[in-house]
């Protein structure tokens, strides 16, 4: 590897010999190094591939001001967050996370506190996410003797949720929990019914509504489920199925999708899942019973 942009006496930009390139962090290893020189493999102590939408030049400007130990912490909770959330958790998510946390340790040391906004949303669309930034928090606490204020549980699941796109744009991660959100409340005004949020059948919907999302930014389709049983559930269920298209409404005004037949034939039999008998018993009754089978956008 090579030298392709010195930025400071220990941040370069490395260049491989297949025209990859990486951001190299190490002691020294940009002092008196110019455009061309080879770069010494023992001065290497970190590497890092910009990821879609991010330049070279911001990825080192984060990394620069990151210190070491926070990158090498937050390392060992993205271990522990790929292990238990899947592969889609991937080292793109290494710096943004570890700028968080880094921001996050000189807060508590300064004694600042801040709010998260949409927190109770976080934790009831994205419980897995949320159990791993807790466990996160204890990690820190091992490592560091600082225990942060739960809350920020909330902006490390953010985090994983938004690598599960193939971005750091937490901004579009933000927006689409608010339409999570606003979707449930037009199932509840529409249907006169409560939803208990820890049922499985919410659980599905939210993650069918993830997979949608991340098949929009990839420019896929869906399956097409044929014509006739498209009609046979818009004539058996017409409540849902309106409440399908103003969801796919709310889709286009937000995202600009153009949701196809497919998709609200899909969005329409999870509406009805979510206002059939059980699940509107199950709120009003209580929680329904811890599940494991929560899936994960792959």
């Amino acid at each position: 590897m090579r030298v392709a942009k010195v930025f400071n006496n220990n941040v370069v930009l490395g260049l491989d010999e297949h025209g990859a390139e990486s951001v190299v962090l190490g002691r020294g290893i940009g002092f008196q190094a110019r455009p061309g020189d080879p770069i010494d493999p023992l001065l290497v102590e970190k590497a890092f591939v910009p990821s879609a939408g991010t330049t070279a030049e911001r990825l080192a400007a984060f990394v620069d001001e990151i210190p070491l130990d926070d990158i090498v912490l937050t390392e060992e909770i993205v271990a522990l967050a790929r292990a238990a959330l899947g592969d889609h958790v991937t080292r793109h998510v290494l710096v943004p996370l570890a700028d968080h946390i880094s921001f996050a340790l000189r807060r508590a040391a300064e004694g600042i506190s801040i709010e998260y906004p949409l927190s109770w949303e976080i934790a009831t669309l994205y419980p897995a996410e949320v159990a791993v930034g807790r466990t996160a928090l204890e990690i820190i606490e091992q490592r560091r003797g600082v225990r942060l204020p739960d809350l920020e549980a909330v902006p490390i699941a953010l985090h994983l949720v938004t690598t599960q796109f193939g971005t750091v744009d937490i901004g579009t991660t933000v927006r689409m929990t608010e339409m999570l959100s606003e979707v449930l409340s037009i199932i509840r005004d529409e249907h006169g019914t409560e939803i208990d949020e820890d049922s499985v059948e919410v659980a599905r919907f939210v993650t069918h509504l993830r997979y949608l999302f991340a098949r929009e930014r990839a420019g896929r389709s869906t399956n097409r489920p044929g014509l006739q049983l498209s009609e046979a559930v818009r004539a058996a269920r017409p409540r849902e199925y309106g409440s399908a298209l103003r969801i796919a409404a709310l889709l286009d005004e937000r995202f600009g999708w153009s949701v196809d037949e497919d998709e609200v034939l899909f969005l329409c039999l999870h509406v009805a899942r979510l206002t059939d008998e059980p699940t509107r018993t199950a709120a009003l009754t209580g929680p329904a019973a811890p599940t494991t089978d929560r899936p994960l956008l792959a």
